[in-house]
């Protein structure tokens, strides 16, 4: 694993949560406790000085796929699920707000009584005042994934690094909760991820962040302190990068 400075090794990130790490123990929606403390873990993050963003995923609630596999309009149920992304992203503003991180919400599809349409340069200008965005509503469009929009968005931002918050520690070569002789990575390329099939993030979002460079640090949300302690080099989590260091 790669170790870096003491202080943040990067400007601006983007984490991308799924909306299943805002459950908690629950078997659906929103855990409140977890919900604040991973907001704040990110508003920790924020008052060192970094930049932040996030994508929000919403199979907390309602999976577009898993609906479509049973009979419903892809299309239409990826709508469904956009709507989803948008509730976590509420319900994490008022979690960081509670934590005094200032924070807004920008959604891919226009909804101005809650939140700000997605505007590129608006989210860069908040960041530079030091607030937190988060993107909801996915791309706005079917058929891609808030893996895909994390990417999407991380490389609009110019982020330095995205950052996904697992249920694990790093990547691994299966699942490491259903197999004990998972083999763990510290550094990976983006081809040893679409080569190895590896379930870190969809292969569309792998290819977009090889064709912007933009490395993904893949970690333990679960952890209180490990999106510190990422910022930091320290503890552990699996880095993706072109090529892997020597």
């Amino acid at each position: 694993m790669v170790r870096m400075r003491s202080q943040p090794a990067y400007k601006r990130v983007l984490l991308k949560l799924s909306g299943e790490a805002l459950m908690g123990a629950r078997e659906y929606g929103l855990d409140t406790e977890t919900v604040a403390r991973i907001a704040a873990d990110i508003a920790d993050v924020a008052g060192m000085g970094v930049q932040v963003c996030s994508v929000i995923g919403g199979g907390n609630i309602f999976r577009g796929v898993s609906a479509a596999a049973k009979g419903m309009d892809r299309a239409q149920a990826d709508y469904m699920g956009m709507l989803a992304t948008v509730i976590n992203a509420l319900a994490m503003q008022n979690a960081l707000e509670k934590c005094g991180a200032p924070t807004r919400v920008q959604s891919a599809i226009p909804m101005s009584s809650v939140c700000e349409p997605y505007i590129r340069r608006r989210a860069e200008r908040h960041m530079e005042k030091g607030r937190v965005v988060i993107f909801a509503a996915g791309t706005g469009n079917p058929f891609f994934t808030t893996d895909t929009a994390a990417a999407l968005r991380a490389a609009e931002m110019n982020c330095d690094l995205l950052l996904k918050g697992t249920q694990v520690d790093g990547v691994y070569s299966a699942d490491p909760r259903k197999n004990a002789s998972a083999e763990r990575y510290d550094q990976l390329t983006y081809l040893d991820v679409l080569s190895r099939d590896l379930a870190v993030m969809d292969a569309a979002a792998i290819s977009l962040a090889r064709e912007n460079n933009l490395p993904i640090a893949v970690f333990n949300i679960r952890v209180p302190g490990a999106f510190r302690a990422v910022m930091r080099g320290e503890g552990r989590f699996t880095m993706i990068f072109e090529q892997r260091l020597q």
